[in-house]
Order: structure tokens, then C-alpha cells, then sequence
């Protein structure tokens, strides 16, 4: 078995260091518009500048791709896949659910990941056959099996129209014990955590999705895309509890 924890000790190097950089930009931050309509700030070009510098002097033939636009080809079949600051909105707005990610991809597998939610004072790591801790302790998905004691974190209710099912949604959603929306990265870890059951997230990119893949199933999860595959690249992704994998099978994938 591959031993990633030098990967790790890295990666969570650079994310600290770009939370500490992203705090001092934070007073006063304006974002701008980029293309998609999403927010950038100066903060997430110049903490994703950071992490990039500390990967490529540590790993110079490995991969990058930066939401920001860093980019390198692989010349070990390696690549980091990074976003600076997750939750550029809240960021912005000084609410404290937005997160560094980094993730390590070995020929076309997240093997390592890294997600940093700073604010709350919350480091999640996971390594291909090794396991998923949040601040060092190991983590572990939740063991319920019905929905009815379940709860469903949703993100991007404005997205609402990529989902199958959509008509059958709210009836779906008014099932849980309880239902819940903090943002992508922060929804994911409570379920690698065992403190929420599933996690939908209709429409993101590759860099959102891939430390969350590698530590929900490393916690025991399941990690899925709406047409039944288990791709960073689908552009959506659920995460579940295992017990509760045959209802949202069921839900998406039977519309």
C-alpha cells in the first residue's frame, strides 16, 4: 500500500499557510466577477500562488490545476488539484464556512486530499487505504439506514434545475429528520463525520469535488454523481452514508 503521508504533511502545510494569508486579506475584501459569474478576490489568486509555489518546489514533476488558472502538466503522472478558497461568497460576507482544498490525483484517482476550514478551526485528511481524520482523529460515516432519522445537507438550492427528480424534491426532502445548507466542502465533512447522512451538491467543479471524494469514502461513505458514476469530473456529486446508498440511488437514478 502507497504511503501518502509526506503528500499530506505538505498539503496541509499549504493550506495553513493560505488560510493565514486569506485572514489577512480578509478586512475589507472585495470580490470581482469573473466569466461564470462566480467571485474572485485578490486573496484567492494570491493563496493559490502559495500553495502552488510550496507543491512545485516539493513535488517539481507532478501536475497542477488551480481554479484560479495555475496550470502544469504531469510529468509523473501526478497531479494537485487545488482550490485556494472555497466559499469565495462567504469569505467575502466574513462567514466562517469557506475552506482550502487540495486533493492528489494519481493516474486519473484522488488518492490524497486535504480540506482546511480555518474559521472553525477544522482540518479533514484522507489517504488512499488510510483512512480519514479531522484533526488528526480518525472519522467515520454515519451507520443509520433510514432517511426518517436522517440528515440531508443540500447545496445550491438556486441549482435546483440540474437535479433528476426535481419535481419529486421537496417531497423527498420533507422525509429527513432534519435538512441543512452550510456549502459544499463544510456539508461534505459532516457526513465523512457522521454527523449528517447525504449531501447533494448539483453543479460544481473538479477542484470542489476532489479532497471531498477520497475522505468521504476513506470515512466509509459513498461518493456518486447523479447518473450513477463516481467521478470528480461529473460536475455534481452526492455523498451518503453507506446504509443509506440504496435510497438515493433510488431518488436520482430512477427519475
Amino acid at each position: 500500500m502507497a504511503d501518502w503521508s509526506h503528500e499530506l504533511e505538505l498539503a496541509v502545510r499549504a493550506v495553513k499557510q493560505a488560510a493565514e494569508l486569506a485572514l489577512r486579506y480578509q478586512p475589507g475584501i472585495v470580490a470581482e466577477q469573473k466569466a461564470d459569474n462566480s467571485p474572485v478576490t485578490q486573496a484567492d489568486r494570491e493563496c493559490e500562488r502559495l500553495i502552488a509555489r510550496i507543491l512545485t518546489e516539493a513535488f517539481p514533476g507532478d501536475g497542477l490545476l488551480g481554479e484560479e488558472g495555475a496550470r502544469a502538466e504531469t510529468q509523473s503522472g501526478r497531479k494537485w488539484i487545488v482550490d485556494p478558497i472555497d466559499g469565495t461568497r462567504d469569505y467575502v460576507r466574513g462567514n466562517p464556512l469557506w475552506a482550502n482544498l487540495i486533493a492528489l490525483e494519481q493516474d486519473g484517482a484522488v488518492v490524497a486530499g486535504v480540506v482546511n476550514l480555518p474559521v472553525l478551526n477544522l482540518i479533514y485528511t484522507a489517504s488512499r487505504g488510510g483512512g480519514a481524520f479531522r484533526n488528526g482523529s480518525p472519522i467515520h460515516a454515519s451507520s443509520k439506514i433510514s432517511i426518517s432519522e436522517s440528515v440531508l445537507c443540500f447545496n445550491g438550492y438556486d441549482k435546483i434545475d440540474r437535479v433528476p427528480s426535481r419535481d419529486r424534491l421537496l417531497d423527498w426532502m420533507r422525509q429527513f429528520w432534519s435538512v441543512r445548507g452550510l456549502g459544499g466542502a463544510a456539508d461534505a465533512m459532516m457526513v465523512a463525520s457522521g454527523q449528517a447522512e447525504i449531501w447533494v451538491e448539483p453543479s460544481a467543479s473538479t477542484w470542489d469535488f476532489a479532497p471531498l471524494k477520497v475522505i468521504l469514502e476513506e470515512a466509509g461513505a459513498c461518493y456518486l454523481n447523479f447518473d450513477g458514476g463516481s467521478t470528480i469530473y461529473a460536475g455534481n456529486a452526492i455523498g451518503c452514508a453507506p446504509g443509506l446508498e440504496h435510497e438515493v440511488r433510488r431518488f436520482f437514478l430512477q427519475a
